[in-house]
């Protein structure tokens, strides 16, 4: 790593604190910033995030933390967003410092709700950041395995390959390996899309289906977030890479996934607002698919398991009939 690059994380939960593990891994010092003081005090103290993933050991001696996001963004020239994107506006608002000549990395998996769009895009039209200078973190990887320091693989996608080159080799590690990638939009549409599949693979179990009809489901959906982010940028891309494939199955099968959790309380018989209450986290798919499906109404491709999944958790439909119609539709 080149020393004289200084990279900051935004974001105080899960996915902000496993990015800040892995950076300290490699680079001199991680400049953090987050709201609650608390956890600030505690972390410098302790080592220890007391919110999110608690067990991951963080190298204090490392960290720069402040609430100050003014600071942070000041002192970094790479800058990784880990917040959700319900709350991506509302987090920039006081920032005074200019974006255009930093390097934003995105590690949220949402869209914008307030402007229906992805991250990069965003990032783009409202801090004037060119999309060169724009990446994004995908999968297939959980935050709760990097905090146990399983072997776990990401991609980082930018139009500008060597940058993204740069920030893989600041995450690399013992237990990280990463590959790179050109395609931001693919690859930060289908970490979206996948969200909202592992939200229908919870109703389904929720509901009883079994692993044979899970097994049919999610590889109708593969071919559901093929077409759709072939239709919302057509390039050349293989589906099958983990970047796609890998982070659908981690995220539609995973105990650790918050969305396939959300899922299952639903079609256990929780409304939307007693499972966002039991969960305590936010469910990046409850929020996604709302704005993948007005984005959709431009799109026009056939997404069933979409269509399903707001129909449950939008139109209020029972879920029980919902997915029973959408299985005539699968194969």
């Amino acid at each position: 790593m080149k020393n004289n690059f200084k990279i900051g994380v935004i974001g105080g939960g899960s996915w902000a604190t496993a990015i800040v593990k892995m950076l300290c891994e490699n680079v001199d010092s991680v400049n953090w910033w987050m709201r609650n003081e608390e956890a600030i005090d505690h972390i410098n103290s302790y080592g220890h995030n007391p919110n999110y993933i608690s067990d991951a050991e963080l190298k204090k001696s490392k960290l720069n933390l402040s609430s100050d996001i003014n600071e942070v963004v000041k002192n970094s020239d790479y800058l990784v967003l880990a917040v959700p994107s319900a709350f991506l506006k509302s987090t920039l608002q006081s920032l005074e410092i200019p974006l255009k000549d930093k390097i934003i990395i995105s590690a949220i998996k949402g869209i914008v709700p307030e402007n229906n769009t992805i991250v990069g895009e965003f990032i783009h039209n409202q801090y004037d950041v060119p999309y060169e200078n724009i990446g994004v973190i995908t999968g297939p990887c959980h935050a709760e395995e990097v905090a146990l320091e399983r072997l776990s693989y990401l991609t980082i996608a930018c139009c500008d390959v060597k940058k993204a080159k740069f920030f893989a080799n600041a995450i690399s590690g013992r237990y990280i390996k990463t590959t790179v990638s050109d395609d931001i939009y693919g690859t930060e549409y289908a970490s979206v899309l996948k969200n909202v599949i592992a939200l229908a693979s919870g109703i389904c179990h929720g509901l009883g289906y079994g692993d044979n009809f899970q097994a049919v489901l999610v590889s109708n959906a593969i071919r559901e977030i093929k077409r759709f982010v072939d239709q919302a940028h057509p390039i050349d891309r293989d589906i099958k890479e983990s970047a796609y494939l890998g982070d659908l199955l981690v995220t539609a099968y995973s105990q650790f996934s918050r969305n396939r959790t959300f899922g299952e309380m639903i079609g256990g018989g929780y409304s939307v607002n007693s499972a966002q209450l039991q969960l305590k986290m936010i469910a990046e798919g409850y929020y996604a698919v709302k704005c993948i499906m007005e984005i959709n109404e431009k799109l026009k491709v056939e997404m069933p398991i979409t269509q399903a999944v707001y129909n449950i958790l939008y139109d209020k439909k029972s879920a029980k009939k919902q997915i029973k119609l959408l299985t005539d539709k699968l194969n």
